[in-house]
């Protein structure tokens, strides 16, 4: 079970990436509605160390989850906490052009945060445990999706991931595979 984080209390024009950036009002409401959709069999529990996961984490009753670092969301350096707007356009567009392979100032590209997610998924698949729950954020989700569908990193903003969305996955040593997708 892998869920993105629920909605936060930032504008959406603000660059956050690896910031640690308040939850929204309805946190508590949110939280609610995707554990509500959650098997209470699940053996371990990994999150993002940023807060709007790890609360997430602890909310849904698993204060014994573990801090992974290769969850985190893209860093996007000095763009970190900047409006959009506020970016200048000479850095801006380079990376808009290719995300995958240009980082912003300080920042990582598209491909590091690919191979980071990617690790970590590797090593999940070689573990015994049959019902894991992931806590992380829009990017890492995309990275797995792309990861385990195939499609080139250059689509990746393609793929809508909503705030709260479950994804339920089949992973094991050989084979992975999408089972459904769960819109709290």
């Amino acid at each position: 079970y892998i869920v993105r984080h629920t909605k936060l209390a930032i504008d959406n024009n603000v660059c956050y990436g690896q910031s640690n950036v308040p939850l929204a009002p309805n946190f508590l409401e949110e939280a609610k509605q995707i554990a509500a959709h959650l098997p209470e069999d699940i053996q371990a529990v990994y999150s993002s160390p940023l807060f709007r996961c790890t609360e997430l984490a602890i909310e849904l009753g698993f204060d014994n989850y573990q801090i992974d670092p290769r969850l985190l969301e893209l860093n996007f350096g000095e763009w970190e906490q900047k409006s959009w707007n506020e970016i200048p356009n000479n850095q801006l567009q380079p990376w808009m052009d290719d995300f995958v392979q240009t980082a912003p100032p300080l920042g990582e590209n598209l491909n590091e945060m690919f191979e980071r997610v990617q690790s970590f998924f590797a090593e999940l698949k070689k573990s015994e445990l049959e019902k894991v729950l992931i806590v992380t954020h829009g990017g890492v989700i995309r990275c797995l999706l792309a990861y385990i569908l195939e499609f080139p990193l250059k689509n990746i903003f393609k793929v809508p991931v909503d705030f709260g969305e479950i994804y339920v996955l089949h992973l094991d040593k050989e084979y992975a595979y999408i089972k459904k997708i769960i819109r709290v």
